[in-house]
């Protein structure tokens, strides 16, 4: 996907499209960490510890009971 950027007072935005927000589960107020090398934007959502930690439990979880399955579905 290509964007541009647009005008916004004496800045510029870029317009993130509501389909990747739902995506990457970033709601309007959510604050985003901007990471650069100095080429290259990397835009990643900034989770609430105890959320990324129940994220992280409950894929732990599904791992340990459908993880033969997901193997067996990969082949």
């Amino acid at each position: 996907m290509v964007k541009k950027l647009t005008k916004h007072g004496n800045s510029y935005a870029l317009v993130i499209d509501k389909p990747i927000m739902e995506l990457i589960q970033a709601e309007p107020d959510t604050p985003f960490e901007i990471l650069t090398d100095g080429r290259s934007l990397l835009l990643t959502p900034v989770r609430d510890a105890r959320e990324e930690k129940k994220f992280e439990q409950a894929l732990e979880m599904i791992h340990k009971r459908f993880g033969r399955a997901m193997k067996k579905l990969a082949e």
